[in-house]
């Protein structure tokens, strides 16, 4: 049987201090991208990234789930076709939890086994019954997932055989008092993000959606620490690369490779080389993000934009200073549009309402302040190659 000790080291040594590194660099460049926009804007960002996580960790899956399809379904809008409505239901159940965590509602400190099993059972409970069975390749032996609750079967996945069922509830314990001690310095916890990315998919706790559960995991653990947001996502760097993340992930999975690969049951080196991947991802979408979301470059693509579909009598005439001042101001008062336009009241209402039916401008009632939306036909324009292709249409 599988002991606490059998997913030794939980954290690679680090002798050159590489990884430590790389920790830093994460906090000084989220930081950064932190301050790049008002809190507001960063509310309505958050909400378009949070889609892209979403299609990302999908990809990882195999599901490709179209972004307007994602969309949609935000929307109660679904397919017809059943294999096409089960992906959208999967993805608006993966934002939903996303949102509760981004939110403050999950259970937290995130490390608990409370918090792993919330995420799982909270994302399941929403997934139409045909997601909820796990077919055996080999046998065809079918397990019904049961939401929240640890898998009773053995399992192997790739060249990694999971550790049996009875040994999950210690080999979480311990995931759970190593990488929530308090006393662990916060760039070890940081690094601890990324080890604990792997450990927690090698104990594999679920019959099924552990990638899922463990990318989430990832993104809780981040928020936790101060420098995760809603602002970026590992995850699109996961899937752009995600032959390298699969083959990491395996490395990190053998055991130890003799007396100069650590002191513990599993690689050593296995585990430095997974993080530095993870860390080096997070880096890469930290300044991605950074760069889509400057404002002057983000206030230039819109203008553009705008200028091209106002010519094209798409837009009213005066649309670009009510887009500009919710970039500038993050909210304005629906009042403030005669000033902003230079129109008459009447005309300038027209303006503004045409801006909310189009989904640019949005607002929680008729009398609440206005603030930018992200609908996605300005996707591909606003913000480049945050999908991959286009977006614009199915």
């Amino acid at each position: 049987m599988a002991s606490q000790s059998t997913m030794e080291p939980l954290l690679p040594e680090d002798q050159k201090g590489q990884l430590a590194d790389l920790a830093t660099e994460i906090v000084a460049k989220a930081s950064t991208l932190k301050g790049k926009l008002n809190p507001v804007m960063q509310e309505s960002a958050g909400a378009l990234v949070r889609s892209m996580n979403c299609y990302y960790s999908n990809l990882i899956e195999g599901h490709n789930t179209h972004p307007i399809d994602i969309d949609r379904a935000l929307t109660g809008d679904y397919s017809n076709e059943p294999e096409k409505r089960n992906l959208q239901l999967e993805a608006k159940a993966h934002i939903d939890v996303q949102a509760q965590i981004d939110t403050g509602k999950a259970p937290s400190p995130v490390t608990t086994t409370d918090f792993i099993q919330w995420v799982h059972r909270t994302f399941c409970e929403q997934l139409p019954p045909e997601l909820l069975v796990v077919k055996d390749p080999k046998t065809g032996r079918e397990e019904k997932v049961v939401p929240g609750e640890f898998r009773e079967s053995y399992v192997k996945v790739g060249r990694h055989v999971a550790p049996e069922p009875s040994a999950l509830p210690p080999l979480l314990e311990r995931f759970s008092n190593f990488y929530g001690d308090e006393k662990l310095p916060k760039i070890k916890k940081i690094i601890g993000v990324a080890a604990s990315h792997h450990r927690l998919l090698w104990i594999h706790p679920f019959a099924d959606g552990n990638g899922r559960v463990a990318r989430l995991f990832s993104h809780a653990f981040l928020r936790e620490l101060g420098i995760g947001s809603s602002l970026w996502s590992v995850s699109r760097g996961l899937a752009r690369t995600v032959e390298q993340y699969k083959a990491a992930l395996q490395e990190a999975d053998e055991p130890r490779r003799g007396a100069l690969d650590g002191r513990g049951n599993l690689t050593q080196a296995g585990l430095e080389s997974f993080c530095s991947y993870f860390l080096k991802s997070c880096v890469d979408q930290v300044d991605f993000m950074d760069n889509l979301l400057e404002p002057a470059e983000l206030l230039r693509r819109m203008e553009i934009w705008c200028e091209e579909e106002t010519r094209a009598n798409k837009l009213p005439k005066g649309s670009w200073s009510l887009l500009r001042e919710a970039v500038m101001a993050g909210k304005f008062e629906r009042g403030k549009a005669p000033d902003l336009t230079g129109y008459q009241e009447r005309q300038a209402r027209t303006v503004l309402n045409k801006l909310i039916d189009f989904g640019l401008l949005v607002s929680p009632t008729s009398r609440s302040d206005v603030r930018l939306g992200f609908p996605i036909a300005v996707v591909d324009r606003w913000f480049p190659r945050l999908y991959p292709g286009s977006v614009s249409k199915v």
